[in-house]
């Protein structure tokens, strides 16, 4: 018996003074983390492509037709359009659809499908389903006509857009563009990750961070 305690004993002393490594030790420990970070890396790299493969994209802003919202040069985390379920209000991407709009357009929902859009461009005031809406978000009433005739219903498929820049955009009022499918619709903004520079000032006005509204 005690010849046994003493090599039980001398097994344990070696194997704390590092002398001898049974298996399972400080060696596949180790291989064993960092095998474990090397997954846990590709899982989330793996993550991030699909996630902005199929659910969210960035996209940067081009021109002046969102102007105070938006500017130039503003980066939008826009989530995938299969994901929303678009409403009045909402900023979304239009696909560049159009050969006289080959770019892609970012605008702003004023009507859905099913609804009657009117504007009555002496006062500025677009109206849906026979309301005025509120419209805090726009840098001016809305005064220019682009060819579309009033009052419109929209199919059930069909979305109405403008700009915030009212009389500096090109969009669902412009006979070029018109309704907009649901189908054309790239997403719904969700964020704004970077902003451009203000046109007044030229720098970054970094409190502008957040929510797009």
């Amino acid at each position: 018996m005690d010849e046994e305690k003493m090599e039980r004993e001398a097994v344990e002393e070696k194997t704390e003074t590092g002398e001898e490594m049974p298996s399972g030790g400080k060696k596949d420990t180790l291989e064993g983390t960092l095998c474990c970070w090397a997954q846990a890396l590709v899982t989330a790299v793996v993550g991030v492509i699909l996630l902005f493969t199929f659910g969210v994209r960035l996209i940067s802003v081009n021109g002046p037709s969102m102007q105070d919202t938006l500017y130039t040069g503003d980066q939008l985390l826009v989530l995938n359009a299969m994901f929303c379920d678009f409403r009045a209000g909402d900023v979304v991407v239009i696909n560049d659809y159009n050969a006289e709009l080959d770019d892609m357009l970012v605008k702003r929902i004023v009507a859905v499908g099913g609804q009657t859009v009117d504007i009555d461009f002496a006062a500025g005031v677009v109206y849906v389903d026979g309301q005025a809406l509120d419209e805090p978000y726009i840098k001016e009433p809305t005064y220019t006509a682009e060819g579309v005739s009033f009052p419109l219903t929209l199919a059930e498929d069909e979305v109405f857009v403008m700009g915030d820049n009212r009389n500096h955009s090109t969009d669902s009022r412009d006979t070029r563009l018109g309704p907009v499918k649901e189908g054309y619709l790239q997403g719904r903004a969700l964020l704004l990750v970077m902003p451009g520079p203000t046109p007044d000032t030229r720098a970054r006005d970094w409190g502008r961070l957040g929510a797009v509204r």
